[in-house]
């Protein structure tokens, strides 16, 4: 099917599940490319066999075909708990679009497939899976379950998010990360989409939030989500130009060109220094550009979640 054709006629998001499903089912058929080969379209209903583990649930006819061990998952199973934190500030609805395709999308909208995409993921391996959205407030929460019902439920929320005009809306990141913090007990795996632009640049309290998230050895990933054509390389026409901050309403008019060097590598520094303090604190630091797919994400998930469990 054609991922882009599919999108258009879903009329933007309405169709998120579909779309989701479609996405993680291409990005399975492409394994056999990578390091997972032989854990391709089976990985959904098995887990790999670990050595002093009961054999009775052993998949033998598909030890046949394969010559590895798997072991049958059932529905009472949840062998991971995740948490995935999205942020919905007026910052993340930039690119503004009319509508969406799979290759055109801004980072919002990126964010929640991709979110959609894991939630897919996560329901098939029968692990449970929770959902907060901030913005200028924590506009919802949900703590980590494994129900189809739960599912349904999370999957309207990222549907409803997407259909919220973009109004001024202001964050401080780390206050809610904070907040989010304290509502996740037991050991989870977390994944956060923030494009990490905040009202106020404290980088010490940001830092100091995302520490936070790894208490009671939780594993945080920091999926940051950028254009890259237009907010790295600064790729717009030499006209003037009114640029606008999207959060706070204040502008600026000038030519593209005149500032594109010093601010294309004022926000390489940037990157690199984020990634630099995310190594220093343990946190899984993964540049997720929304013009380049969904396969570092959900191969991420896959590696992480081999070392979480």
């Amino acid at each position: 099917m054609n991922l882009q054709n599919e999108l258009n006629k879903a009329g933007g998001f309405k169709n998120l599940e579909h779309l989701a499903k479609q996405v993680v089912e291409g990005f399975i058929s492409g394994m056999h490319k990578s390091p997972f080969h032989g854990f391709s379209a089976e990985f959904a209903e098995h887990k790999i066999y670990n050595q002093g583990e009961s054999t009775r649930h052993i998949d033998w006819k598909l030890f046949a075909k394969t010559d590895k061990l798997y072991t049958k998952r059932y529905d009472d199973e949840t062998n991971l708990r995740c948490h995935i934190i999205l942020d919905n500030s007026s910052s993340m609805h930039y690119p503004r679009k009319s509508s969406f395709s799979i290759d055109n999308l801004n980072k919002i909208a990126f964010s929640a497939l991709a979110s959609a995409s894991l939630m897919h993921i996560l329901k098939k391996q029968r692990d449970a899976v929770g959902l907060s959205i901030y913005s200028d407030n924590y506009d919802f929460y949900a703590p980590e379950k494994g129900s189809d019902r739960h599912h349904q439920m999370l999957i309207h929320q990222l549907e409803n998010t997407l259909q919220i005009k973009d109004e001024s809306k202001q964050t401080e990141t780390y206050t809610y990360l904070h907040q989010i913090a304290e509502k996740i007990h037991r050991r989870s795996l977390i994944f956060l989409f923030t494009d990490m632009f905040q009202t106020e640049t404290n980088e010490d309290k940001l830092f100091e939030a995302l520490r936070h998230l790894k208490h009671n050895k939780h594993e945080v990933v920091l999926f940051h989500v950028y254009d890259k054509e237009k907010e790295l390389t600064f790729d717009f026409e030499n006209k003037p130009k009114r640029f606008i901050d999207v959060e706070t309403g204040e502008h600026v008019n000038l030519y593209a060109q005149s500032v594109k060097e010093n601010y294309s590598n004022a926000v390489e520094v940037y990157f690199k220094n984020l990634k630099l303090k995310c190594l220093q604190y343990q946190i899984k630091y993964v540049q997720s550009d929304i013009n380049q797919g969904f396969n570092k994400i959900l191969t991420t998930y896959m590696i992480e979640r081999q070392k979480f469990i």
